[in-house]
């Protein structure tokens, strides 16, 4: 039976412990505990911590125990319902027990939440919440999709052009990094300033000869002019005046091409030519190795190799110091007159075949292998890169008379553009790379603006400075 003495303290005090045994001293600075006695006779000295049983303790008195965190109305909740059901599954959230309620896997609100009071503001970008608001769900969990550019479907501006050739041979507009389009109408070549949409005639070749293609140099002040009696001539654009005047060729000279300092000219005779205004002579340089018709001609940018296509399915390929051709492509069809290096990768050359063929082919001329081929439908007149964006442009004869936008890689089509009413035969590209010019049999020109520019990339709008009225090229 217990004493009246433990009976009054109501203290819970283990079995041989009186209320005399502790005595609590707090006289010092410190609060200590001594002579805290056993139940033996002897008196021992103990240290000064004294650590109770969790499970008899009334810590919750103390507020000692844990809280929950307050539940914010709204996008925590969300958040955390959402961030479970990606790291555990579905099933883990079903489960899991109600708000509010501990569990063993879910101890505490903290537990997988952000600490909101130092997180930017909702309207910040840099928000880590991947629901952007603290309003519960959002309708979409994920970023959407990009959108595909848009293309106008409109030219911004329709020149005629009287007596611009139907022949799929010949390559009769070229745009200058000066911002002058050069355009050969019968026996004329005229000069059409962007700016201010001034025409200027440069020459007349007379009755007796015409122009069969045009070609500026890098810098925009020469003009190289092909002609039907195999002649290759060099104007000064700004002065009008003509500088040079090459031989060699048999018969017409209808695809031009320019590197640094060198213009190659090819002809109906099969041959190329290398023409050098430092150096008297007519030609400094021939190559043959085509069996037909030369009508595409394009240097690499890097000016150390010139691609060629011919009325004979071939594509070659030349370097600097060869007088045989590096490469023979072969697997094309029909005429190669679209060619085209990319301006992004070093070595990679897209050509495209006419109407019987269709394809564009796309080719690494370190080693010759094919990387790509895609059947475009219709005859392929023209490519060219955009020097903007990774993507090119194609034009198109038989039978769809089409323009096509296209990117690169994966050859998803970004626009299909149509206006012309005959086959699509000549393209040119502005300087600032946005706009192109296609001309074609219909004696139109037409002038599309499908590329972004360079520093903002941004969906290119339906504007234009040149005015929506049609007007003459002469």
């Amino acid at each position: 039976m217990d004493s009246p003495q433990t009976k009054k303290s109501g203290l819970n005090l283990p079995a041989g412990m009186n209320e005399t045994s502790l005595r609590l001293d707090f006289s010092g600075s410190f609060r200590t505990i001594s002579n805290l006695s056993s139940p033996s006779s002897r008196s021992s000295t103990c240290s000064d911590r004294f650590i109770p049983c969790r499970s008899s303790s009334r810590l919750h008195t103390f507020e000692l125990i844990e809280k929950e965190s307050p539940v914010k109305e709204g996008g925590n909740e969300a958040y955390n319902r959402l961030l479970k059901s990606e790291l555990f599954g579905a099933d883990f959230v079903s489960v899991s027990s109600p708000a509010g309620k501990g569990s063993p896997m879910s101890p505490s609100k903290n537990m997988l939440r952000f600490k909101t009071d130092h997180s930017p503001g909702p309207n910040s970008p840099y928000s880590p919440s991947i629901l952007g608001h603290d309003n519960g769900f959002s309708s979409e969990t994920s970023t959407p999709p990009k959108l595909p550019r848009k293309v106008p479907k409109t030219p911004h501006k329709v020149l005629d052009a009287p007596s611009l050739q139907d022949d799929f041979y010949l390559n009769l507009v070229d745009w200058s990094s000066q911002n002058v389009l050069a355009v050969g109408l019968g026996t004329c070549v005229y000069l059409w300033t962007a700016s201010n949409s001034k025409v200027t005639k440069l020459c007349d070749l007379g009755p007796s000869d015409s122009v069969c293609s045009v070609q500026w140099t890098r810098e925009g002040s020469y003009i190289s002019i092909g002609t039907t009696l195999g002649q290759v001539q060099v104007w000064d654009g700004t002065q009008c005046k003509r500088v040079r005047t090459f031989g060699g060729h048999q018969t017409r000279a209808g695809v031009l091409a320019w590197n640094s300092r060198i213009l190659s000219s090819g002809s109906r005779d099969r041959n190329i030519l290398q023409h050098d205004l430092r150096v008297s002579s007519d030609f400094i340089g021939k190559l043959v190795g085509h069996k037909s018709e030369v009508c595409g001609l394009k240097w690499s940018h890097d000016d150390r190799e010139l691609a060629s296509g011919g009325n004979d399915n071939q594509l070659l390929v030349w370097n600097l110091h060869s007088q045989q051709p590096i490469l023979k492509l072969t697997e094309h069809t029909a005429a190669v007159k679209a060619i085209a290096w990319s301006p992004h990768q070093s070595g990679l050359l897209a050509s495209g075949g006419g109407t019987a063929d269709r394809c564009i082919r796309f080719w690494n001329t370190a080693n010759g292998h094919q990387l790509n081929s895609v059947d475009t439908g219709s005859q392929v007149c023209n490519l060219a890169w955009s020097k903007n964006v990774n993507e090119l442009v194609s034009t198109h004869g038989y039978s769809q008379n089409q323009i096509m936008v296209w990117k690169y890689p994966s050859m998803a089509k970004v626009a299909t553009l149509t206006g012309h009413s005959l086959r699509v035969l000549y393209l040119a590209t502005s300087p600032d790379g946005q706009t192109i010019v296609t001309g074609a049999g219909d004696e139109t020109l037409r002038f599309w603006n499908i590329f972004p520019s360079m520093k903002a990339p941004a969906p290119v709008k339906d504007t234009s400075l040149w005015s929506l009225g049609r007007t003459h090229i002469r």
